[in-house]
């Protein structure tokens, strides 16, 4: 009897470890899609606030983009001038 036992539980062995290892899988898993759902609501909510006018605009000037009618300067050696600045105690 106690053999017979010890038979079905090294046949139940298996298939629970299996188990175990495949619902920590899930539970994992579950997690990783929670945060891709919320990385992609963050991120649809970025792309909307980009599509704005004031933000394209922003993004056109960062590349030096100018409206029509208007004149593009281009200042150099402004990290020098600020470090002579700092040097000189102002």
């Amino acid at each position: 009897m106690l053999g017979l036992v010890a038979l079905i539980a090294l046949l139940y062995a298996g298939p629970l470890r299996s188990y175990f290892d495949k619902r920590e899988l899930v539970r994992s898993e579950h997690a990783e899609v929670a945060q891709l759902r919320s990385q992609h609501i963050a991120l649809k909510h970025k792309l909307e606030r980009a599509e704005t006018a004031e933000a394209i605009e922003r993004e056109a000037r960062r590349l030096a983009y100018v409206k029509p009618g208007e004149r593009l300067y281009i200042v150099k050696g402004i990290d020098g001038w600020r470090r002579s600045r700092a040097q000189a105690g102002h």
